[in-house]
């Protein structure tokens, strides 16, 4: 069939959170996003830019994905003909980083595909081990342990799966201790966003007495090595997230145990084909995968949803409800979830929803048609 891009629209769209969102490096009260518009025939595919508005969760921002794409991903794509999706990372695999900005294209062209061939997106990419995901929430720090107790409260008795707790320090084991005496059985994970250091182990070493599902990315963004000398001193799994760019460096972390989990984002490894790939590493190692979130707008959780039904995304997600983070999403209808805690997967071609083009429109805060 092949897949020639004719032509390329960027928007930003800004969207509020319904409450702020803060990990261990900033607060979020509202999103600036980049979405990817690819077109080729008749057909459009979506994509979802996931970095965040500053540079803190890795290089990227809202405004170093417009420039990427804009000044060089796009004139690499455009025009050129594809066998087919997979061959799109490779195109741009010479621009170094930008993983983020790199896969927002690199979605939107799989989707395109799956579109040209009246098939669901989560098929297209090798899915459909599972009919519905199973579902856990992210829940950041908050103003004070009352109030992520009740957060906590509330998102148990809508039937997630899991609860993440974002830690730092001086917000860790005290917190996380509080939160056991009061719910003893959950499945608990706490996620500390590279917040410390290979000294701080036996700080994190006290949290093995809470039976933790996992520790996610407590040593820096870039860190292999201490993560495995980290984990050998815990009893509580390590998950991997921020580290792992490439299915190479998942090969790496695993050969020296550095990690027992993966957290696998799509825009962290820069679109479906290295995100398969990641999945096939772990797998073929007897390692549990999981899919990560960036606070996506609709588009994004849809591939997210479609990524989740691979066979090793065994865990439960931090995909869940889009009313958990938007009065409003783009997409009709919006992302829901089961009263048991999961999300049922759709079978309609592309990502599986409509686009809500009237309110995309309005928060749209700039466009541009490259061709």
């Amino acid at each position: 069939m092949g897949i020639q891009l004719e032509r390329i629209t960027l928007r930003q769209i800004k969207m509020p959170l319904v409450h702020f969102f803060e990990t261990s490096f900033s607060r979020t009260t509202e999103r600036h996003m980049v979405l990817v518009e690819v077109v080729g025939g008749e057909l459009s595919g979506w994509g979802e830019v996931t970095a965040g508005e500053n540079p803190f969760y890795n290089e990227e921002w809202t405004e170093s994905a417009w420039l990427i794409l804009r000044d060089y991903v796009a004139p690499r794509v455009l025009k050129h003909r594809f066998e087919s999706a997979a061959e799109v990372g490779a195109r741009t695999a010479h621009i170094r980083g930008h993983n983020m900005a790199r896969g927002g294209l690199e979605v939107a062209v799989w989707d395109l595909e799956a579109r040209m061939l009246g098939r669901p997106l989560y098929q297209h990419i090798g899915g459909g081990a599972r009919r519905e995901i199973p579902c856990g929430v992210s829940i950041g720090i908050q103003d004070s342990v009352e109030q992520l107790l009740q957060k906590i409260e509330t998102e148990l008795a809508a039937g997630y799966q899991r609860i993440k707790m974002k830690i730092k320090p001086g917000w860790d084991v005290e917190v996380v201790a509080q939160v056991r005496r009061r719910f003893p059985d959950i499945r608990l994970m706490a996620d500390a966003n590279s917040a410390y250091t290979l000294d701080d182990a036996p700080r994190l070493k006290c949290l093995d007495e809470f039976n933790l599902m996992m520790i996610e990315q407590p040593l820096a963004h870039d860190e292999i090595i201490d993560h495995a000398k980290l984990q050998a001193q815990l009893k509580t799994p390590i998950c991997l997230d921020e580290c792992i760019r490439s299915a190479h460096q998942a090969e790496q972390a695993l050969a020296m145990d550095a990690g027992r989990i993966i957290n696998i984002k799509l825009g962290r490894v820069g679109g479906f084909a290295e995100a398969r790939r990641v999945h096939d590493v772990a797998q073929r190692a007897g390692i549990p995968v999981w899919c990560g979130g960036m606070l996506e707008a609709g588009i994004g959780r849809a591939h997210n949803i479609a990524l989740a039904t691979l066979p090793n995304f065994v865990l439960p997600g931090d995909v869940s409800a889009s009313k958990r983070y938007w009065a409003r999403d783009i997409i009709r209808p919006p992302v829901e979830t089961t009263t048991h805690g999961t999300i049922a997967v759709r079978d309609e071609r592309g990502f599986g929803y409509g686009l809500d083009l009237d309110f995309l429109d309005s928060i749209t805060v700039r466009r541009e048609v490259i061709s």
